[in-house]
């Protein structure tokens, strides 16, 4: 074998390596995002068993579809997006939504003085018909209602421990919970300014 030819044969065989490197490391890469992917679907499993351990959902979605409604409301996805992905009706991914303390800013839009709302439900319980009726809304939208206040005031209890678990997750994988966690400073705020108008209206006389 000539020098040149020789020359050329080394070449050949220095590419030849480097394609084989560059293959198995693409295929590394992808073995470990799958691992990743299926890792942070089994830590937000986790999560969401321990509230349902803790916690008696309403929901009937099984603990996977609510696994893709956490992605899916981090990722900015509506109710009806996330309720198309996982073949299920709307309501029922409110009602998980709820169950994990997930809350929309519109959730709390309401036609009436929630404040008022959340301290009647607070002081005296009353039924779903009796809040229909005091606030002029029918009784849909008065169990909704309630339903929210129970699920913030849950979220507050624990100091929003489950939703910062959530986002703990999801931010070590990489993904954006910035407009998320605003949102959940909103609704402690709101929650926070309802608790000081209860604290304000009691009889501290001595």
């Amino acid at each position: 074998m000539d020098e040149k030819t020789e020359e050329l044969r080394d070449i050949f065989m220095d590419v030849s390596d480097e394609g084989a490197v560059t293959e198995s490391q693409e295929a590394s890469r992808g073995s470990l995002a799958d691992t990743d992917e299926a890792g942070v679907a089994d830590r937000l499993g986790d999560i969401i068993a321990r509230m349902r351990e803790r916690y008696e959902f309403r929901t009937e979605l099984v603990d996977e579809e609510l696994v893709t409604v956490v992605r899916l409301f981090y990722e900015g996805s509506d109710d009806a997006t996330i309720a198309a992905e996982i073949d299920a009706d709307e309501p029922d991914v409110v009602e998980g939504r709820l169950d994990l303390h997930l809350l929309r800013e519109e959730d709390t839009e309401a036609p009436f003085d929630l404040p008022a709302f959340r301290r009647r439900v607070a002081n005296d319980d009353p039924s779903v018909a009796e809040l229909a009726t005091e606030f002029d809304i029918d009784e849909s939208r008065a169990a909704h209602y309630r339903r929210v206040v129970a699920a913030q005031d849950a979220a507050r209890r624990v100091s929003h421990r489950f939703q910062s678990e959530f986002e703990d997750v999801l931010t070590d994988a990489g993904l954006s919970t910035q407009h998320a966690a605003a949102l959940r400073e909103d609704g402690l705020d709101e929650a926070t300014e309802d608790i000081d108008s209860l604290d304000s209206g009691a009889d501290v006389s001595m």
